[in-house]
């Protein structure tokens, strides 16, 4: 094998963290994500819940419908990026190069270190054993003489399983049948242009390669290959300044009309942003707004700018791109930043507005600050770090909406 590739990929990570540290959930339907009287999605669901049909991304209402009887619990991210540091540590000590794909899955290259199949698969079942013994937790680790088959791999015997795929023709004798979003690069609207086209599965794409190719262009082509099982693709440790945007989005339990709270939102995001883009190092060259409306129409707009390194020049932009939308009921809004690249110049924080009393973006930041906090009664610049938790930050839109509202 000209490389040897692993994947691991945790078992329904959230939940699992969740019943391993309240073992009275074991063998219950768990669904994370928003609470059935929210609005939201789940953002996962133990195996007992999906035996009703509830899956990731399936709207909480239509989750509750199928699972009434499910217990419900917002995510803990903070507790779960904990967790996944653990595991990364310990995967990542059996590998040349890794590259996480999220917190809980990633792929990773033990070429030198496996040197042939017998040895990957001894790693692999280590990589099992430690982690179900120092974190407490079960994952599923696929092998394979690449990327697509290492991840097809850890799909196959889900969840604590263990699989492998030796070669092309094995792969390809494995899926050959199946449907084609066996294929991970196709998602749900790539395999409905599919099957519009009386394609359905991975011997229908091997068998129509020039009409995949005439419908999806480079994607075409790219799934042509992977039907084959031909996947050159190396194992590339993840570089922040790679990612296209750094944002971050809050959806509001019911709709709201009022212009000036959307930009009191804005402003915590744009804090929400810096705070991330700071913590990897990283600044933008351009601020997009995201707004989705009542009726579910979504809209982004965004502008570029020589730089935008503070909170407070995110939200100036933001806020200058919402006021000329036209005023409507607003479901979901978000603000993001794009043309990521490293600082080239020293990053102020909201801790360093007094030592920089000159700096006009950090005082004008710092009075919005005091305003919020006379309008809400809340001390917003002393509990910044709890505000940039997902949970902290939408309870705390929340009380401001309803406060906003009296």
């Amino acid at each position: 094998m000209d490389q040897i590739i692993i994947h691991v990929d945790m078992d329904a990570f959230y939940a699992s963290v969740e019943i391993r540290d309240d073992p009275s959930l074991r063998g219950k339907p768990l669904i994370i994500g928003s609470l059935p009287h929210e609005r939201g999605v789940v953002a996962t669901c133990s195996y007992e819940a999906r035996k009703y049909g509830v899956h990731s991304g399936m709207n909480i209402k239509e989750a509750y419908r199928l699972c009434p009887q499910g217990i419900y619990r917002h995510p803990d991210f903070n507790k779960y990026r904990t967790v996944s540091q653990q595991l990364h540590e310990i995967w990542y000590s059996y590998a040349s190069a890794a590259q996480a794909i999220s917190l809980d899955e990633a792929y990773l290259d033990v070429t030198e270190q496996a040197g042939n199949l017998e040895g990957a698969r001894e790693i692999a079942m280590t990589i099992k054993k430690r982690t179900r013994e120092e974190v407490g937790l079960t994952c599923s680790v696929g092998v394979g003489y690449s990327k697509t088959a290492a991840k097809t791999a850890s799909e196959e015997k889900k969840p604590d399983g263990y699989f492998e795929i030796a070669d092309a023709e094995a792969f390809v004798d494995l899926v050959i049948d199946r449907d084609v979003r066996v294929l991970y690069t196709v998602g749900e609207k790539t395999a409905q242009k599919l099957n519009l086209a009386g394609i359905y599965s991975v011997r229908d794409i091997q068998n129509n390669s020039a009409k995949v190719r005439e419908l999806l262009g480079k994607s075409g082509a790219w799934i042509t290959q992977i039907a084959y099982g031909i996947d050159q693709r190396k194992v590339t440790p993840y570089r922040p300044e790679d990612a296209k945007s750094i944002g971050r989005e809050v959806t509001f339990q019911h709709d709201v009309s009022d212009y000036g709270f959307l930009k009191d939102v804005l402003l915590l995001l744009s804090l929400c942003v810096e705070h991330r883009a700071r913590g990897v190092g990283l600044q933008g060259g351009g601020v997009t707004l995201k707004l989705t409306y009542a009726d579910m129409t979504g809209i982004t707009r965004s502008r570029l700018t020589d730089s935008c390194e503070s909170a407070y020049q995110i939200y100036r932009i933001a806020a200058d791109l919402l006021n000329r939308e036209e005023e409507e009921p607003v479901r979901l809004i978000g603000v993001s930043i794009y043309n990521l690249a490293r600082h080239r110049h020293r990053q102020l924080s909201l801790f360093d507005y007094d030592e920089d009393p000159l700096d006009e973006a950090n005082r004008e930041m710092k009075k919005r600050l005091e305003n919020l906090e006379r309008k809400y009664g809340l001390d917003f610049a002393g509990n910044l770090e709890k505000i940039y938790s997902s949970q902290v930050l939408y309870r705390t839109i929340e009380y401001m909406r309803k406060r906003s509202e009296n």
